[in-house]
């Protein structure tokens, strides 16, 4: 039997549910993905009479309304986002939030001579023949007359007859139908998440993250819940990202600011820390695992519609403890002091800047285990070393980056049952033996790669350490990460290069170390043997030359602290290749050393 129904209707239409929301979707806080020359392509896509592509949506299941009785859901949107965000921002001139969280204009410029559209520049805003913003025109329901003589006045060798009837092509477009798909609301959430999955698997998809925060949008309660819900996940994550938002939230949604949830992100006005800065769908996974205790996001979408795993049924009841659980979490989520707790534990062990962390999903699992710690009242002593060792162990074995899902769900499930040093050490023991640290790490450091896990956790286990820059005496790898300092080639690249190396041998993991610019200029292309020489005669009374090091003792121990091997003083060309080997498992062993010490 077929699961859903299909019918046109007027772009008109669909703007005008969007407005009234009757379709669930998310509003302009979202991240518009598209760019602006995608949505000229979709505007001219409808004046010429193509069709776009259908918009699909999905019934909630029932909701019990203010009275007590029970009306049909909204309709929850599973694909068409980004072109109902296109279409309000083209048609009714609307702001969209970009994708870095910028509210912006996207100005579609109309040429009725040559029935092109492009996006406005201010070239284009110039030339008398564009209309410079078609939502201008869109916005009237009639009187052309003025604009039509306008643009004539300015362009008397037109035809008069062409424009009339190009600008009213172009008003035409609210009245072209789209295709509007609505799945059948009996639908249960096992075929909706199919469904939602196969529709999303090509072009800019609609996550599970997306389809959640339209059923928290479309869930009706008296005082608004399910919207502001998702106003709060939202606002939480743009002023992450841009503190100064605060000022237009608290000036421009008088309903958000007096809720309870205004008053519980405040403080991220004052913040401008990036080291973890989640969106929509990190709050999701976290919030989720924390107080269900499960990883995969199909289920938060079952649970929100009500759904009753073990009679497979759906049931208001759920739905409703569903939404305040997931409410409660949220809220832990974004606490001031969980957060900036959080943090301030990443930070203490080494991950200064976000540069230095490869998977987001490594902090979420992280602040799930901080959070679930706080929730069993664990020593805070106990949940920082937990937490730290949590957070390494995941970047050492890439624990997150093959199926998170699955293994969140694994990793949650076990945590909420057992004592997480008891499964750390489990862990430990299965991925982390020695075998690992004498072989297995010291492969992963012999690639070509500044972005690599493995070498980032060198540096955070400088930063651990205070290790001085490559050197230097005041110096300290983590100001130098914090102040985006050079990362050097030890065998510098241009000497590595006369030799006739490439890219895949110059950039070996073992040849980069944190050094201060001006260092790192003054070695230029100079072999090892060249300039440790005159760094030894610096040491000797000779002239300052590379940084401020001026004892034997000194530059020794800073060498040390780079996992510089024996004999640098004397290398060249010929023993770049042991010089790789040996520097290997010394950073190897100072990994090892630096994580077994959390």
């Amino acid at each position: 039997m077929q699961k859903y129904t299909v019918n046109q209707y007027f772009v008109s239409n669909i703007l005008n549910w969007v407005q009234a929301k009757e379709i669930a979707i998310p509003e302009l806080q979202r991240p518009f993905v598209w760019d602006a020359k995608k949505v000229g392509e979709l505007i001219d896509s409808l004046y010429q009479g193509y069709p776009i592509g259908y918009i699909i949506a999905s019934k909630n299941p029932d909701l019990r309304l203010k009275d007590g009785t029970i009306s049909t859901g909204k309709k929850v949107l599973i694909d068409g986002q980004q072109r109902i965000a296109a279409l309000r921002a083209a048609i009714l001139g609307e702001n969209i939030v970009n994708k870095d969280y910028k509210e912006e204009r996207i100005y579609i410029a109309f040429n009725p001579i040559t029935e092109e559209f492009t996006t406005r520049t201010p070239v284009i805003e110039r030339d008398k023949v564009w209309i410079g913003d078609i939502s201008k025109l869109m916005s009237k329901e009639a009187g052309l007359f003025e604009d039509v003589t306008s643009y004539c006045e300015k362009n008397p060798e037109v035809d008069r007859k062409l424009i009339e009837k190009n600008i009213e092509k172009l008003l035409s477009i609210k009245s072209k139908q789209v295709g509007f798909i609505e799945l059948d609301p009996m639908l249960d959430g096992d075929a909706i998440t199919t469904i939602f999955v196969r529709i999303n698997s090509s072009g800019v998809p609609l996550s599970q993250a997306d389809f959640v925060m339209a059923k928290i949008a479309s869930y009706d309660t008296e005082d608004n819940f399910g919207v502001n819900l998702r106003k709060c996940i939202d606002y939480f994550c743009h002023l992450s990202r841009e503190p100064q938002f605060y000022k237009h939230i608290s000036e421009n949604d008088v309903e958000f600011k007096n809720t309870v949830y205004l008053s519980k992100i405040a403080w991220l006005k004052d913040e401008n820390d990036d080291l973890y800065v989640p969106d929509y769908s990190d709050v999701l996974r976290v919030s989720f695992a924390k107080q269900f205790e499960r990883g995969k996001m199909a289920d938060l979408v079952g649970l929100l519609s009500g759904r009753n795993f073990e009679t497979r049924s759906f049931e208001q009841a759920i739905m409703d403890e569903s939404f305040q659980k997931l409410r409660d979490s949220v809220l832990d989520f974004v606490n001031e002091t969980n957060f900036k707790r959080f943090v301030m534990i990443i930070k203490s062990c080494g991950f200064t800047s976000n540069d230095l962390i490869n998977s987001q999903n490594v902090l979420n699992f992280a602040y799930i285990l901080f959070l679930k710690l706080r929730e069993k009242e664990i020593n805070s002593s106990v949940i920082e070393k937990c937490v730290q060792r949590w957070l390494v162990m995941s970047m050492l074995t890439g624990r997150y980056s093959g199926s998170p899902e699955s293994q969140f769900d694994s990793d949650i499930k076990q945590v909420s049952k057992d004592d997480a040093e008891k499964i750390l050490n489990s862990i430990e023991e299965a991925d982390l033996s020695d075998a690992y640290w004498d072989a297995r790490l010291v492969q992963e450091l012999d690639k070509a790669t500044i972005n690599s896990p493995f070498l980032n956790l060198f540096f955070a286990a400088q930063i651990k350490a205070s290790d001085e820059g490559f050197l230097s005496t005041d110096i300290t790898v983590g100001n130098l990460i914090s102040h985006r300092g050079d990362i050097h080639h030890l065998f510098p690249k241009e000497y590595l290069k006369m030799n006739g190396l490439e890219r895949g041998d110059y950039n070996q993991i073992a040849n980069f170390v944190y050094a201060q610019s001006e260092i790192n200029i003054k070695i230029g292309k100079k072999a090892p043997k060249e300039y440790m020489g005159e760094m030894r005669k610096q040491c000797q009374g000779g002239k300052l030359k590379y940084g401020g090091i001026t004892d034997e003792k000194i530059l020794a121990e800073n060498l040390k602290q780079h996992c510089i091997p024996k004999g640098f003083f004397e290398m060249e060309f010929d023993d770049y290749t042991d010089f790789l080997k040996e520097r290997r498992k010394l950073m190897a062993k100072k990994i090892k050393e630096y994580y077994r010490g959390l």
